[in-house]
């Protein structure tokens, strides 16, 4: 059977309630000619219909990885070591390139991070959706401008019909992430992973996109996943937060919890380096540290260990105990 009819089965069929993306003790490695860098290591996350899922942490820490790992897009260094990525029932790591290639763009979309260099430089705008909707939408070669120009009516663009025929050196960066936000939400996807959409924007801009991407992803019942590095952001739009620090995910739980009450002691350094309402500059406190070197042979179970300051002698002994309770997760010995 197909992914597409897999996909259609697995949406009036019994495994309905089955998460909409299921990624269970995901590794990925990449070979470098500095050496081997494991850079994910058992991760696991699930989003459900009309939940939208923070991923937050350090630069590093793999949340981009996991990603492009999700979408299959893994560059050549790059490989899946061990683990489950399901989408809707589809087994994505088992599917074929032709199945990914269809269902990709139609059923599981991406907001990339840099949107300028996302997009096709030398072809209008308006083109690049049409390609799209022609590709996966089941829409005519006479039907796609006008729907394309629908398309950025709909995420905000100005004068939409100049406008698609615009190329993308003539537009500016805001322009641009609504673009990807077009391109990407083009199909009506089941599920759309935002990787840090809003990096380098000015504030309000930022509020504007992010507030579109929640809107058009609540009002559409998709399944959201949104990279982040900004804890602020991730509060205001998410309903789960998943807590990743150098490949691995530390602590996952619902937003207002993993803020009132965090339990891994990364999370809580993560809060209190984060600017919030109240607290002033004085009162931020920095992660001590660096993220340690994936290529090193020796690492410990526990990533955090040598930044930690609840570090015990069996903090360095696999495998490390994963305490669970009912919706959270906490990847430590020593929780708080």
């Amino acid at each position: 059977m197909s992914a597409a009819a897999t996909l259609d089965a697995a949406k009036i069929g019994p495994h309905a309630r089955v998460p909409v993306l299921d990624v269970r003790d995901l590794s990925v490695e990449f070979r470098t000619r500095s050496g081997l860098v494991r850079a994910l290591e058992q991760v696991s996350l699930a989003v459900h219909r009309g939940e939208c899922v923070g991923v937050v942490g350090e630069s590093g820490s793999g949340k981009s990885v996991t990603a492009y790992a999700v979408m299959r897009l893994l560059d050549a260094a790059g490989r899946v070591t061990a683990g489950d990525v399901r989408f809707s029932g589809i087994d994505l790591l088992a599917a074929s390139d032709a199945d990914i290639a269809d269902l990709r763009g139609r059923e599981m979309s991406m907001i990339f991070q840099n949107p300028r260099a996302a997009l096709n430089p030398i072809r209008p705008v308006g083109r690049q959706i049409a390609d799209v909707l022609i590709r996966h939408g089941g829409v005519t070669r006479d039907q796609a401008p006008d729907r394309a120009v629908q398309l950025l009516a709909e995420v905000g663009i100005p004068d939409p019909r100049r406008r698609a025929h615009a190329y993308p050196f003539e537009l500016s960066g805001g322009m641009c992430q609504r673009i990807g936000i077009a391109l990407a939400l083009a199909c009506r996807p089941a599920l759309l992973i935002a990787d840090e959409p809003t990096t380098g924007l000015d504030v309000t801009t930022q509020a504007v996109i992010m507030d579109l991407v929640t809107t058009l992803a609540r009002e559409r019942g998709m399944a959201t996943v949104l990279i982040t590095h900004d804890l602020g952001l991730a509060t205001e739009y998410c309903d789960r937060i998943v807590v990743m620090h150098a490949g691995h995910v530390v602590e996952s739980a619902p937003t207002a919890e993993i803020f009132a009450t965090p339990r891994h002691p990364y999370t809580a350094k993560l809060i209190a380096a984060t600017p919030r309402p109240g607290v002033p500059l004085s009162g931020l406190v920095s992660i001590p540290g660096n993220l340690p070197d994936l290529r090193a042979t020796n690492l410990a179970p526990c990533r955090f260990l040598a930044r930690c300051d609840r570090a015990h002698a069996d903090c360095a002994v696999p495998p490390l105990l994963r305490q669970e309770e009912e919706g959270r997760m906490v990847a430590c010995r020593h929780p708080l």
